[in-house]
C-alpha cells in the first residue's frame, strides 16, 4: 500500500479528506492516498481533529495518538499514527479498504 509510509517508529498515512460531506467515514482508495469523508467544514481545525477522532476510532488507539504531520490547511493530509509501525496499520486497515492482509506481515 503505497499510501502507508514510516517515520522513526511511527506509521504515517497519506489521505484525501472531503469536508462538508454527509456522512463521516473512509470511502476507501483515492489514487495512492485513503480518501476520508468528514460531515465538518475545514474552519477552525474542525475537520482535521474529525479526521483524527475518525482514524483513532478506526484504529483502535487513543486519539492522541494520531495528528496531522502535513497539509493542515490542504484536502491533502499526512497523519502520523504513534505507536504503530506500518504493517500494523496495513492490517487494521485492510477490512476497512476491502484489502487482503498481505501474508507474512
Amino acid at each position: 500500500m503505497p499510501f502507508i509510509s514510516q517515520k522513526g517508529d511511527d506509521a504515517c498515512l497519506s489521505v484525501r479528506v472531503q469536508p462538508r460531506s454527509s456522512k463521516t467515514g473512509i470511502a476507501g482508495r483515492y489514487g495512492d492516498q485513503v480518501k476520508i469523508c468528514l460531515k465538518s467544514a475545514p474552519v477552525d481545525n474542525a475537520a482535521n481533529k474529525e479526521c483524527c477522532q475518525l482514524l483513532a476510532k478506526t484504529l483502535g488507539v487513543p486519539r492522541s495518538n494520531v495528528s496531522v504531520m502535513n497539509g493542515q490547511t490542504s484536502r491533502s493530509k499526512v497523519l502520523k499514527v504513534e505507536g504503530m509501525t506500518p504493517s500494523e496499520l496495513r492490517k487494521a486497515l485492510a477490512p476497512v479498504l476491502g484489502d487482503e492482509p498481505e501474508a507474512g506481515v
